[in-house]
């Protein structure tokens, strides 16, 4: 028998933490998705101004891997499911969808939708878009999001006698789509609304590869489509009159700005030049942050996301996990959130955000400086070396990434001893230097997809999966981890994460330093921006009042 999703949801997710702690966003839209937004637009014009602070990587959804890009993504194209501001998925490209009782088959209904140059959305289009990610050949970082469909991961790494045709994702006809899980997956709808997981127009893929890189060839089935793309300059999006709940969607038109300097952007913010400065899509000057937060005009909201330094454990010193722990026990995270980054941020004592915490209370001691000693001390044995060899601290360019880099540049000279090299380049060649292994310390941020803990720490489950880029592994936390996706009792499951995570701070692959907010300023007329518990930004329902 099966039943409707929406029904059978309460049960499902109490299965796991998987939508644990999503607050609802400030200004967010309320009320069911399907409904037209009630916003009293009076005569605004329905223009958003905003500021990327770096070009997109990609507005291909098969390929991001971003944040900004994300949010472009986000407002072009829509999924099967698409989550409202408490974080959770309502139907959206699918107006039913039915649940097998033993959870693992997934049939998806589509309502009539169109793409932006008037093509249908198809289930052909989901099927195409979901094996084009898995497809070796497109070399999608976020392949693995879509390990959860049936023998997605043995086409992904190419297993011998596994096709496309074996991957466990079907068009049965135009408007069904059928989907089969390796496992029960209790978040598997809050997948559906990721990006990875969002159509691509088969015909216009398979014509032009170079189809998203554009505007004038781009097309998604979104609440907004590309208008204009001037690169590292300027992006327009307007209003998508295809689009199936356009009456839902007021802003008729979203400009962004591509500004890399912080205080440029919060300038033209105070100039009348933007409406939205600062998180999820561009920066604040960490300066500005306290005098704004004590005049009240500071919107902060707590995130599941973790700012870390990433280990190239290919590279020494850092092939050794004690020199790894030293580094990252020395560094004295209270002081940069206090100091440096002031917007209410949490020192990370631990791998995984509050919100899905499975080690309460973290599992290391910041700014342990004895034992850090001690570490480098015996790793340095441990490696036949009398001194470090040069170190580079590396980062994209942005105030604030380079703020906290000179603060614990600092730390590590004043606790032990090193020389520090900083080296920053734009976002673009950054990314590719981490994939490429070209560094030896590198920060990154990580974001939720989903609120869950196998979302963090499945980053490091294979040594060369997309997002590895520090090259580590380890056998038994991988074990852990898979035990974890067949384990049914969600006490069990805890366990298992909790040990896996265990692991990972044991070996150090990363040096978390602190669990994100997001802190911008706004316009008093943008109204009904979702920003959810996971930092998604989404501007279907936005208005200018």
């Amino acid at each position: 028998m099966k039943k409707n999703a929406f029904i059978l949801m309460s049960s499902v997710l109490a299965l796991s933490v998987a939508l644990a702690g999503c607050g609802s966003a400030n200004n967010a839209a309320t009320g069911d998705q399907n409904k037209e937004s009630q916003a009293d637009t009076g005569d605004k014009a329905q223009l958003l101004r905003a500021n990327l602070h770096s070009e997109p990587p990609t507005a291909d959804p098969g390929l991001a891997e971003d944040s900004t890009s994300g949010a472009v993504i986000r407002a072009t194209f829509d999924g099967l499911t698409r989550l409202n501001a408490e974080g959770k998925p309502v139907e959206s490209v699918a107006e039913k969808i039915e649940i097998s009782d033993d959870l693992k088959t997934y049939t998806f209904h589509l309502r009539d939708s169109q793409w932006s140059n008037g093509d249908p959305v198809t289930a052909h289009d989901f099927e195409f878009a979901w094996k084009r990610v898995l497809n070796p050949a497109t070399a999608s970082n976020y392949a693995y999001q879509l390990y959860y469909i049936k023998n997605g991961e043995k086409y992904n790494k190419k297993q011998e006698g596994i096709t496309a045709d074996d991957v466990g994702v079907k068009a049965i006809d135009e408007k069904t789509l059928q989907v089969e899980l390796e496992n029960p997956t209790p978040y598997f709808l809050e997948l559906t609304a990721f990006y990875s997981y969002m159509p691509v127009n088969k015909k216009v893929v398979e014509a032009n590869p170079k189809w998203a890189n554009e505007a004038a060839t781009h097309v998604g089935n979104g609440p907004f489509k590309m208008e204009n793309w001037e690169h590292k300059n300027k992006m327009t999006l307007v209003k998508n009159d295809k689009y199936w709940d356009k009456n839902a969607v007021k802003l008729d038109r979203i400009e962004f700005s591509m500004i890399e300097d912080e205080n440029t952007e919060l300038s033209m913010f105070l100039n009348d030049e933007l409406d939205w400065a600062g998180k999820p899509l561009g920066l604040l000057p960490l300066d500005a942050i306290p005098p704004m937060k004590d005049e009240g005009k500071l919107h902060v909201k707590e995130i599941a996301g973790v700012y870390w330094y990433k280990f190239n454990t290919e590279q020494a010193p850092f092939n050794n996990a004690k020199i790894r722990k030293a580094f990252s026990y020395a560094i004295d995270r209270q002081s940069i959130v206090d100091n440096v980054t002031q917007a209410g941020e949490v020192p990370a004592l631990g791998a995984l955000p509050g919100s899905m915490a499975v080690n309460p209370g973290g599992l290391f001691k910041d700014h342990d400086v004895e034992t850090a000693k001690k570490l480098l001390a015996e790793g340095m044995q441990e490696l036949g070396i009398s001194e470090l060899p040069p170190i580079t601290l590396s980062y994209n360019t942005a105030d604030n990434h380079q703020k906290i880099a000179q603060a614990i540049q600092d730390q590590w000279k004043q606790s032990l001893g090193v020389d520090v090299q900083l080296k920053n380049t734009e976002w673009k060649v950054y990314i590719e230097d981490l994939h490429e292994g070209n560094y030896q310390v590198g920060r990154m941020g990580w974001l939720g997809d989903f609120n869950d803990p196998i979302n963090f720490l499945e980053l490091f489950k294979d040594k060369y999966g997309g997002n590895n880029d520090t090259r580590w592994e380890n056998a038994r936390f991988k074990e852990l981890l898979e035990k974890s996706q067949t384990e049914t009792d969600p006490a069990e499951r805890k366990k298992l994460l909790a040990q896996a995570e265990q692991i990972f701070i044991d070996e150090m692959p990363v040096a978390p330093i602190y669990f994100y907010t997001h802190a911008w300023v706004q316009n008093e007329d943008v109204k009904d921006v979702v920003i959810d518990g996971l930092g998604f930004i989404d501007f279907k329902w936005a208005s200018i009042q």
